[in-house]
Parts: structure tokens; C-alpha cells; sequence
């Protein structure tokens, strides 16, 4: 055989071999989906780039932010729903007995930030569990826009019934609770929160169980709110949606905001862009505006007293904008509440938990959803470089309020780490970025193409 047929054909060969072992490098990769085709994807100019692995510690970081956020906002839960409320003074003092007479737990019962180190797991609660739960059901069901079965059937083989659940307790409450059991008579979303079936569609429950969907699309709110439309409208129509909708509108925005800026300024941009969302004519979208403009012409920005105080007597007294107060769970109030810590905090991640575990009513909630938010901005390691303890827990205990989850870490207290969580939501986004967004996946230099409209 002539040596130059010999050479071409091992050069050949070699090449293959190469090809071969290099696909074989990324298909055993975990941030790669073995059930996903990645097809080729011409870059354009006005594409936005983002760090697949940059966003692995952004997202830890959001689970542990959220779940700082929530323990601490859950000593001070219901405490204070009329005054005489908490100040700053209060900080660092004695926890009060909320309006059913108990504490949250007869250990915590100093107003501080509630950490746990290595060796513990953060306790699940219904403001990280159900987002809990919809990111396994997108992994489960490879889909990025989750079914009304697929929800009723998730819920009903991950939620308790209060009959069967340990001591009678199934971790559920207002207009969660009602549409659980709507589910359990064989109703699906959106019908779970129409007022005719469900008249808890006003509370709170999907302002806190749904701003993952934005962390899942990247930077494309529209895309977000497709994908958190059913989830949302599992328990929550109309000024409880508009709401929910601004949350998981910032969250998804915050990819997209300009990140040479101060927090404080990026959050301005963001929450300005998903203002968008809330119909102006909607108590939500009054509410808005009403305590944004409370705060920039409040002289003294660490007076955040002065607004909460305006919005008792604005809505819960007075039922202004249209708005009319129920209760402590109602969206509306809380809606309020939490963007009292949103502007005042101005992107401190202390000062911003500190006012909403002080601000009153269900203070857990506005808590978790900007914990989590600045926890995703600001990513894991800078969090643990805010409370300077590297030691902080990365682990996740989802069977304290739900079930039948795969136990991921045998040996460890909990079922599942922050990492591990962070990693199998990359491979939903990839799925959301290539399906729904029309872009692109570089799995070799581990990135997104974010087609973004100018």
C-alpha cells in the first residue's frame, strides 16, 4: 500500500478518535442533557452572553439567600399586623409573640439572622418548597412549560393531605391549601384559582412559590412568564397574579441588568421594567407607584418607618386605590410591605432583610423573595463573604414539608445540596434557551446566546 494512503488513513483515523473521545468528554459532562438536542447556533450582535458557570453560583447562591431570608423573616411572622410595629430598635432584641399567641419556635426568639452551618440542613418551608418542587417537575417531564396534569399530578404526589401528613400537618395554607384540595377533587389549573372555585385567589401563595420561573429563563421575561403562567394561575387571578408576575418579572430581568452598576441602581432598573406588568389601572400597580414615590421624597432614606406606617393607614385602614384588606396572608398588603424593604434596602442584603423581618405581617415572604433575588445577584460566595462564614449549610431538608423526592445525599442530613439543585437547573435552562428561546448553548466554552430584542 502506497505510505501516503497509510498516513492519510491514520491521520483519518486519529481525527475520528479525537471527535469520538471529546464527544464523549461532554456527553458524561453533568451540565450536559442527555435527553436534549444541542443544535448548532449562529452567534448575533445582539445576542446576551451569559456564563453557564458563573449562573451555577448565582443560583446557589438565591437558595441560600432565600432560605436565610425565610428563617429569618419567620421569627417575626404575623407578630405585628396594626401597631404598635417593630422599629429598628427592635433589632437584635426579643421576638414577640404572634397574633395567635406563640412563638415560631421557643429557641428562636431573638430578632436576628438565622444561619446554619455545615453539618445542618436548611429546613424546607412553603417559600423555597413548591419552587422546589416545579424545577424537579420541569426535570422530570423534560419540558419547559409545565402542563395542567403534569401540576395536579406533581402536587398530589409531592404535597400531603392534611389527613395523611406526620401530626396532621400538611405545610399548606390560604389559597394553597384550598386549590390542593381542589386538585384532590380533580380540578386542574387555572380553574384551581378561579374566584368561583377557590375564594382565597387574593392571597399571597403565589407571590412566594413561583420566582424561580424567572431564574429559568434568563434575562427573557417574556419567556418567564409563559413558563410561570399556569403555576401562578394554580392559586392566584388578578391583582395576586399581576404580582406574582413582577416577581418572577425581576427575577428574570436581573440577568439582563447592567452589572457595572451599583445593586442599588440595577434593582431600580429592574423593578421599574417589570412595573410593565401590572395593569396601571390595578391597586397592585397604584400601590407601586405610592411607595416608590414615598421613598424618593422621604429626606431621610433610613426612615423606612415613615412609608410602613403611611401604608397602614393608606390601605388596611382606608382600603385606598381600591384595594380592600382581608386579612394578613392578602397579596396586596404584602405586596405593599415588601417593597418597602425592596427601595429602602437599596440592594443591602442585611439592611434589605432586616426591614422586611421588621415591617410586619407575613414578614417571611417579602424576605424570601428579595433574599433569593440579591442571593442570585450577588451569588454564594459573596453572601458568605457578607456574613464572613464560609461554613454556612449547602444542604436542603425538602422532606421537613414535602415527599416522595429522590434522596440525593445519603450521608448527609437533608435530601439535596444547593449545587446539586443549581446544576440540574441548568439543564432546564439550556432546554428554555434552545426551545423556547430560539438560542444557543455552547456547551464547550459553557455558555448561553440570549436572543435578545432591541
Amino acid at each position: 500500500m502506497d505510505k501516503s494512503i497509510i498516513v492519510c488513513y491514520l491521520k483519518y483515523s486519529l481525527s475520528i478518535s479525537i471527535i469520538f473521545f471529546l464527544s464523549c468528554g461532554i456527553q458524561n459532562d453533568p451540565l450536559y442533557d442527555q435527553e436534549l438536542d444541542y443544535p448548532s447556533y449562529k452567534l448575533s450582535d445582539t445576542d446576551l452572553i451569559i456564563s453557564r458557570k458563573k449562573y451555577i453560583d448565582q443560583l446557589q447562591g438565591f437558595w441560600l439567600g432565600q432560605s436565610i431570608a425565610n428563617w429569618t423573616g419567620l421569627i417575626t411572622e404575623m407578630d405585628k399586623v396594626k401597631p404598635p410595629f417593630y422599629t429598628d430598635e427592635h433589632w437584635g432584641g426579643p421576638d414577640q409573640k404572634n397574633i395567635w399567641g406563640y412563638f415560631l419556635s421557643s429557641q428562636d426568639t431573638i430578632i436576628d439572622f438565622y444561619l446554619l452551618e455545615k453539618g445542618k440542613a436548611w429546613p424546607s418551608d412553603d417559600d423555597t418548597d413548591i419552587e422546589y418542587m416545579y424545577q424537579h417537575l420541569l426535570d422530570k417531564n423534560n419540558v419547559s412549560i409545565l402542563s395542567p396534569k403534569q401540576i395536579r399530578e406533581g402536587w398530589l404526589n409531592h404535597i400531603f393531605s392534611n389527613e395523611t401528613a406526620p401530626k396532621g400537618e400538611n405545610y399548606l395554607w390560604v389559597s394553597n391549601e384550598t386549590a390542593y384540595y381542589l386538585m384532590l377533587n380533580g380540578l386542574t389549573p387555572p380553574e384551581t384559582s378561579e374566584p368561583i372555585n377557590n375564594p382565597n385567589y387574593s392571597m399571597i401563595d403565589a407571590q412566594l412559590t413561583t420566582e424561580i420561573f424567572g431564574l429559568l429563563s434568563p434575562a427573557r421575561d417574556d419567556i418567564a412568564l409563559k413558563m410561570a403562567h399556569l403555576p401562578i394561575r394554580t392559586t392566584a387571578k388578578n391583582n395576586a397574579e399581576w404580582v406574582s408576575k413582577f416577581y418572577v418579572s425581576m427575577h428574570s430581568l436581573a440577568s439582563r441588568a447592567n452589572h457595572a452598576l451599583p445593586i442599588k441602581d440595577q434593582l431600580n432598573w429592574i423593578s421599574k421594567e417589570a412595573r410593565k406588568v401590572l395593569p396601571n389601572n390595578s391597586y397592585s400597580a397604584k400601590m407601586y407607584d405610592f411607595i416608590k414615590n414615598s421613598y424618593l421624597n422621604n429626606p431621610d432614606k433610613t426612615n423606612w418607618e415613615k412609608t410602613r406606617d403611611q401604608i397602614f393607614q393608606r390601605y388596611q385602614l382606608n382600603n385606598n386605590d381600591s384595594y380592600k384588606y382581608k386579612n394578613p396572608f392578602d397579596s396586596g398588603i404584602n405586596f405593599a410591605a415588601s417593597l418597602i424593604s425592596l427601595f429602602y434596602g437599596e440592594g443591602d442584603f442585611k439592611r434589605t432583610i432586616q426591614i422586611g423581618t421588621l415591617a410586619g405581617w407575613d414578614s417571611d415572604n417579602p424576605t424570601a423573595t428579595w433574599g433569593g433575588l440579591l442571593g442570585f445577584i450577588l451569588g454564594k460566595k459573596e453572601i458568605e463573604n457578607i456574613f464572613n462564614n464560609k461554613n454556612l449549610s449547602n444542604t436542603y431538608w425538602i422532606h421537613r414539608t414535602r415527599k416522595n423526592f429522590p434522596d440525593r445525599t445519603i450521608n448527609e442530613n437533608g435530601e439535596d445540596t444547593f449545587e446539586l439543585m443549581a446544576k440540574r437547573a441548568i439543564l432546564i435552562i439550556d432546554r428554555t434557551v434552545i426551545e423556547e428561546m430560539k438560542g444557543g448553548v455552547n456547551l464547550k466554552e459553557n455558555k448561553w446566546y440570549i436572543p435578545i430584542k432591541k
